[in-house]
């Protein structure tokens, strides 16, 4: 067990960044359901389906991040809006308010890649939320061209959390009209991956 303690301890060292004071050492009788917190952005509900399946093996509760002013329905029109708010590095006020955030030891973000970037309403979570001393986990979908930037960008937004590895998967391909995929066979393949990348992290949930 000791050994187990020892490679948490280096293995969340080398993820995390810019990490201060002692670091947090899970074992399986100290993680409780109620200290996980799985937060997701999903337009086309494939983020959302890969965080209910993250739900079904770890517990913790889930919260979706909704907006004051929702993004419109037209596919250019909030591609537009998106790439205005990352070159002015406007934050979009969000209508969600976790109250009990300092509840939580783990939290899971999960979002998709927008221009290639992390989307501007979890930057605004991670930017106004304090998430010091506890565990985040991204994780994403995207259409095919990966993550993009928006690992690194959730280390630099969490620069006292431990970050673990994150879990990225192909979803739709909204510009083609590709919306929801997270069915069927891919629903199958997708369930198999997020199990896998769960038990590949130094954490027994």
């Amino acid at each position: 067990m000791k050994y187990f303690f020892l490679f948490v301890f280096l293995f969340g060292s080398l993820n995390c960044t810019g990490k201060t004071g002692t670091e947090k050492i899970f074992d399986a009788e100290e993680i409780k359901s109620e200290r996980i917190l799985i937060v997701y952005l999903s337009r086309t509900k494939n983020t959302k389906a890969i965080a209910e399946m993250i739900q079904d093996q770890v517990g913790g509760d889930l919260v979706e991040l909704e907006l004051i002013n929702p993004y419109p329905e037209n596919y250019q029109a909030i591609v537009a809006q998106v790439a205005r708010e990352n070159e002015t590095g406007f934050l979009p006020p969000l209508k969600t308010n976790i109250e009990d955030l300092a509840s939580y030891d783990i939290v899971f973000v999960g979002f998709p890649t927008w221009g290639m970037q992390l989307p501007p309403p979890m930057k605004s979570f991670l930017s106004s939320a304090d998430l010091s001393e506890k565990t985040v986990i991204p994780f994403n979908t995207n259409a095919g061209y990966g993550v993009g930037s928006s690992f690194e960008k959730v280390k630099e937004l969490c620069p006292n959390s431990t970050i673990l590895d994150g879990f990225t998967i192909k979803g739709g391909i909204e510009r083609d009209g590709v919306l929801f995929v997270m069915e069927g066979e891919k629903e199958r393949k997708a369930k198999e991956e997020v199990k896998s990348w769960l038990s590949s992290l130094p954490i027994q949930f």
